[in-house]
């Protein structure tokens, strides 16, 4: 086991290249963000904690935030006015779904309490903990739940990404990781994501230092007022700070606290990727979109992971994101009184039962 730190966070680092440079290898999308994430799971479930400052996580999600604006054009809410029904059947298809897996677990018995509801609930896997924990639920399941549907769906979506966006791409061009920055725009970008930041502890935003800077870097960008500059090297490090942030929740303490609910979980976990590649396959059919900017834009992940695939794909990142975002605003605002009305309704039959 490892007993400093400072070899704890060597071994992380140095797994990490490893498990990008194998990624990159088998051209996956998302190598920066999975790379990370799988070599900090493996250090965790070892015993080899790494303790991530919180404001460098913070930060990455302010930075990706930033990245999400610059792909998306204001244009994007006039899209959806004009599309709303195909939104509305996207957004509202995920929701139901994953709402009635939480019901069916809950039901079941395999979580106590709302875990199961707040833990299948498709919004962003950070907000989702942070507002279970808030209406008392056990935040360790559902960051378990969360967060190893994050996995599964980056890891399925970087699999997705690559069937059908390897032949698209052609060639992968050569990443210039240190290119000439144009300062200016560079500041004012890095002052879209403090403000985000800084926004969000004040206002308590679930998903605020993602969501804040995200918000104004659109209203900015598209207004012609800022070029949002994002240097390669600063968003590898977000990417890998994200990465962390999700691996290193996966410790041996909740694995062996969940090990009875573990095949249920994994079941509906795929349960969900599986319905929403269904939904995915409906939008191809119907509407006319790309496979793999349907499949992105139903998945059930966390905006962030989904975001970072789309960005290093052949696809609509305007309109996946613009999907994405809507269902986990959507979720933010259903979630609480979803997760009472599945609770009384799991009490009720309970009690007929």
């Amino acid at each position: 086991m490892l007993d400093r730190p400072a070899l704890r966070w060597a071994s992380l680092l140095t797994l990490s290249l490893a498990f990008v440079a194998l990624l990159e290898l088998a051209r996956l999308p998302a190598a920066l963000l999975l790379g990370p994430m799988v070599a900090a799971i493996v250090l965790s479930v070892g015993g080899g904690t790494v303790r991530l400052p919180k404001q460098t996580v913070v930060g990455a999600q302010a930075i990706l935030g930033c990245m999400i604006a610059r792909a998306i054009p204001p244009s994007i809410l006039a899209e959806m006015a004009r599309d709303w029904p195909l939104f509305l059947g996207g957004i509202g298809s995920v929701i139901v779904a994953s709402s009635a897996l939480g019901y069916l677990l809950t039901r079941w018995r395999v979580l106590p309490g709302t875990a199961a509801v707040w833990g299948s609930s498709a919004g962003a896997a950070s907000a989702m903990t942070l507002m279970a924990d808030a209406y008392g639920a056990d935040v360790r399941l559902v960051a378990f739940m969360q967060y190893l549907r994050v996995f599964f769906v980056a890891a399925a979506a970087s699999l997705v990404a690559k069937l059908f966006g390897a032949s698209a791409s052609g060639a992968v061009p050569d990443i210039v990781w240190f290119p000439p920055v144009a300062w200016g725009p560079f500041a004012g970008t890095l002052a879209v994501a403090v403000f985000g930041v800084v926004a969000a502890r004040f206002l308590r935003v679930p998903a605020g230092p993602l969501l804040l800077p995200m918000a104004a870097g659109v209203a900015l960008h598209g207004g012609g007022w800022l070029t949002i500059e994002l240097p390669p090297w600063l968003l590898a490090v977000s990417y890998a700070f994200i990465g962390w942030s999700i691996g290193l929740r996966f410790n041996r303490a909740i694995f062996v606290h969940v090990a009875r609910a573990l095949p249920h979980v994994v079941g509906s976990t795929l349960a969900l990727i599986a319905l929403c590649g269904l939904f995915a396959m409906g939008l191809v059919l119907v509407a006319d979109v790309d496979p793999l900017t349907a499949y992105l834009a139903t998945s059930p992940g966390g905006a962030d992971s989904v975001a970072i695939i789309a960005t290093s794909s052949q696809v609509d990142v305007p309109f996946v994101m613009a999907m994405q975002t809507a269902r986990l605003v959507l979720v933010l605002l259903v979630g609480p009184p979803l997760a009472r009305f599945i609770a009384n309704r799991t009490a009720v039959a309970d009690k007929a039962g």
